[in-house]
């Protein structure tokens, strides 16, 4: 079985300090590849840094739109820069997050089109954040769907409405630990509408280490495959299939070799 993490955070604290022993773990669990992903200038630095040092390992690169209000025309240009490194295989994550109420709307309109006008320019697949701001990203992407070469919904978690216009869009969805909450009912019977082949696996780690290890912190890849599991599950189907079938359809989208 092998998997890939699509989407972590390997250069945050508790991971980067102790990168080889999280990658040997996560190669021993059958996460053998992963996407890590910048979220601002310091960070993208910092991820450039590190993906050269490692075979499979690939870089997403954006500004987080939590950084939307202090985000500057120089950061995009570095931003733009740093896309034509080799290991650099999508623009993001980016998009729009409604939850905290110190964001400016329209700054986090402009950071959002800034990037999908890199990611049409370079042609590489954008990773899109949206939290309570679903209506708004689908409209602006709708500005640019026949222009870019893929799109994912990151941290999946639509209802069946938002998830029958992602799956009519084209769109993949990218689910992390959150599929395995006690609470994901709903979600669970959501993901089930999805062709494993549009569906990849994440960890956003350090963030949300899946049932039944939420407890351990930080979250890392080598425990996606509890993730890995709960789908596997839902699709009726062997893990080992799933994963061949999830870790195909991640080589698709973001074209690794």
């Amino acid at each position: 079985m092998e998997l890939i993490d699509t989407h972590a955070h390997l250069t945050y604290e508790g991971l980067e300090d102790r990168i080889d022993q999280v990658l040997a773990a996560s190669r021993a669990a059958g996460v053998v590849e992963w996407i890590t992903v910048g979220t601002d200038r310091v960070n993208i630095e910092k991820t450039l840094r590190l993906v050269p040092n490692y075979a499979g390992m690939w870089a997403g690169l954006g500004i987080h739109p939590h950084y939307a209000n202090e985000a500057t025309s120089e950061d995009i240009a570095y931003l733009r820069a740093s896309l034509s490194h080799d290991k650099v295989v999508a623009v993001g994550e980016t998009g729009l997050d409604y939850h905290y109420d110190n964001l400016v709307k329209d700054n986090q309109f402009r950071l959002f089109r800034a990037h999908l006008e890199l990611a049409v320019a370079f042609q590489k697949p954008v990773i899109v954040h949206t939290r309570v701001a679903f209506d708004d990203t689908m409209a602006i992407l709708a500005d640019y769907d026949n222009k870019l070469p893929g799109v994912v919904i990151h941290c999946y978690g639509g209802g069946a409405e938002q998830t029958r216009i992602v799956l009519e869009r084209g769109y993949y969805v990218s689910f992390t630990g959150t599929i395995t909450f006690k609470k994901s009912d709903a979600l669970r019977e959501v993901a089930k509408m999805i062709p494993p082949d549009r569906v990849m696996l994440e960890t956003d780690c350090p963030f949300i280490s899946p049932e039944p290890v939420r407890r351990i912190q930080p979250n890392e890849p080598a425990l996606m495959v509890h993730t890995a599991r709960c789908l596997a599950d839902l699709y009726g189907m062997p893990i080992e299939q799933f994963a061949a079938l999830t870790t195909a359809a991640a080589r698709r989208f973001y074209r690794l070799k």
